[in-house]
């Protein structure tokens, strides 16, 4: 079970090749997973994180093979998630009294998951210190919403290693562990599809968070994450990446995205397609069927693209429900700086382009006048408007019909991360914040209370 990281600190996580999908069935896995637990043995022996549940009574067999549990000084929990808390239980029945070093956020999620159990809990927060001996200690860093409002990072000098739980992390199997051995071009795949399906949501958070790990000053060898491989080799370089991909990342890519029911909607897809590759050659076209391929494979194309057209007939004065629910994952991975064009077929009413735009503005993209309605199967005369469609979302005119509004001093305003609406007629009185003050008057130093980010992360809602 053991494998060497550097010095006294070891691997002792689980290599999952069998995992096909995560988050219950909502992401894909295509090449294996892991889950990344580390045992420090200085003066002080500390366990740092577990493994998921299914693993649980595996893991803790194996731990015990490798050392006295009750030698373990210290467990640090760096997210409360199940993926990397599901083997505490089974092991705090072995050592109940060792304590747990984690945030207050964290202690709600544990305790929400596995009951009150009476476990030796010690919250910290960015700037907290543990001694762990041999002139080393662990520096804790809170990183809310990345991607979990109880998620942190701990750092050991003098190894001057980042175990950095969710963040720069890869649903990607790597049996020698570390990115140097891995192949490169599944490593950033992966990489870039965990960045766009998990994190991308908080892209706002991630640049802060960057700078404000950078302004530590801490050396950094290694990057040791909850998933996938570890940074030995340039470690920084995943964290470069990150902050490039944080900044409305794309490049010159088109994606085409759809369903068909008569295969009309098809033929559009694929004329937008050609038309794109005939204007414009140096750009990347991709094309799928939502209903036949991965969500999150698709999402990631969509994230490295400049812009999409998104197709699908009218079904019952509205679009398909496999599109409709792709249209929602679209809305809440918050991709910014993107243009979108709507076409579609119909039988009889024709509305699916219309709800198709009304979808895309909804979920923050730049939605053209231009779009294709085709009366059953496209015909050359509807599709003589491909061309022009395409020129527009090549970077030609954009709809500026949605004006901006001013905003209400007593308008809502919701939270980016974690969607709560601060109201205020209600106010927070929880937090000494009066029914009836506005959002503009909260004191700068006022957080969201789900998820403790600041204001500026915030934004006025109709």
């Amino acid at each position: 079970m053991r494998r060497h990281i550097k010095n006294n600190v070891s691997w002792v996580g689980k290599i999952d090749w069998e995992l096909e999908t995560f988050h219950g069935d909502d992401y894909s896995i295509n090449n294996g997973s892991s889950q990344n637990a580390y045992l420090v043995e200085e003066e002080k022996t500390v366990l740092i994180d577990t493994v998921w549940t299914p693993h649980s009574t595996e893991f803790v067999e194996n731990l015990k093979k490798e050392i006295n549990l009750k030698k373990i000084d210290y467990v640090i929990a760096n997210h409360g998630e199940c993926d990397h808390s599901g083997s505490l239980p089974a092991l705090m029945a072995e050592i109940p009294n060792t304590p747990i070093y984690c945030t207050a956020q964290c202690v709600k999620s544990l305790e929400g998951q596995y009951g009150k159990r009476g476990w030796n809990f010690h919250t910290v927060k960015t700037g907290d210190t543990l001694e762990i001996g041999n002139g080393k200690k662990l520096i804790f860093i809170e990183m809310k919403m990345l991607h979990w409002p109880d998620s942190m990072a701990t750092y050991m000098t003098g190894d001057n290693i980042l175990f950095s739980n969710d963040a720069f992390g890869q649903h990607y199997a790597v049996d020698e562990l570390f990115n140097d051995k891995a192949n490169q071009c599944l490593l950033y795949r992966e990489a870039i599809k965990y960045f766009t399906n998990i994190l991308n949501p908080f892209a706002n958070l991630i640049t802060k968070k960057i700078d404000e790990l950078l302004a530590l000053n801490l050396p950094i060898e290694i990057i040791a994450p909850s998933h996938g491989a570890i940074w030995r080799e340039d470690p920084l370089q995943i964290v470069r990446q990150y902050a490039v991909w944080a900044n409305a990342y794309q490049e010159d890519q088109i994606t085409v995205v759809y369903d068909t029911m008569w295969e009309g909607t098809a033929k559009i897809a694929h004329a937008i397609a050609e038309e794109v590759k005939r204007q414009s050659p140096s750009t990347v076209v991709k094309v799928f069927n939502i209903a036949k391929s991965d969500k999150d494979d698709i999402m990631t194309e969509v994230f490295r693209s400049r812009a999409i057209a998104v197709g699908s007939p009218t079904v019952s004065n509205s679009i398909l429900s496999s599109v409709a629910g792709w249209l929602e994952f679209l809305k809440q991975l918050k991709f910014k700086n993107k243009r979108a064009a709507a076409f579609g077929c119909y039988g009889w009413s024709g509305e699916s382009v219309k709800v198709l735009q009304e979808r895309l503005r909804d979920a923050g993209f730049e939605v053209i006048d231009d779009n294709i309605r085709s009366f059953w199967n496209p015909t050359d005369e509807t599709l003589a408007a491909v061309p022009e469609l395409v020129g527009n979302l090549l970077g030609g005119k954009a709809d500026d019909s949605v004006e901006e509004t001013a905003v209400s001093p007593l308008r809502k305003w919701k939270c980016g991360p974690c969607g709560y609406i601060y109201d205020p007629a209600v106010g927070d009185p929880d937090s000494g914040i009066a029914p009836g003050t506005p959002f503009e008057q909260l004191p700068d130093d006022w957080s969201c209370p789900t998820c403790g980010v600041s204001k500026d992360l915030f934004s006025p809602i109709d």
